[in-house]
């Protein structure tokens, strides 16, 4: 029988998980640029953040196609961004971590689209 009073289900953001052919590869670009530690860790996942704040999640899935941004044949399905306080000296970090540089960059006085080690894009921008 209801009483009438029902209480919506606690639901949080926990993380964001991204799809690579090598999680440990990902999490380590991932893990050295924001300076994050594992959480959790198994061949085909591995979770990065800070206990209790979400987290950074990496799942190896077989057959995976690299996004081919920003030429829309293997469309990206998401990316993330992060603030930084200097465009360039961050852009230099991160291409030293193993970012690419595409050759189109939309707006770069605004933000910069770089490509992590499994072709994901992603922007650093002072915006955030």
């Amino acid at each position: 029988m209801s009483t009438g009073t029902t209480s919506a289900p606690a639901i949080r953001y926990s993380a964001v998980t991204f799809d690579c052919p090598d999680p440990a590869e990902l999490a380590r670009f991932y893990g050295d640029a924001p300076g994050l530690p594992v959480v959790y860790s198994s061949d085909d996942f591995i979770l990065l953040g800070q206990e209790g704040s979400p987290g950074l999640g990496f799942c190896r899935l077989a057959n995976y196609q690299r996004p081919t941004w920003p030429d829309p044949s293997q469309e990206k399905r998401a990316h993330i961004d992060l603030g930084v306080d200097d465009l360039d000296a961050a852009q230099a970090r991160l291409l030293a971590l193993g970012a690419v540089e595409p050759s189109a960059q939309p707006e770069p006085d605004r933000w910069r689209v770089l490509l992590d080690p499994a072709g994901h894009p992603f922007c650093i921008s002072t915006l955030v």
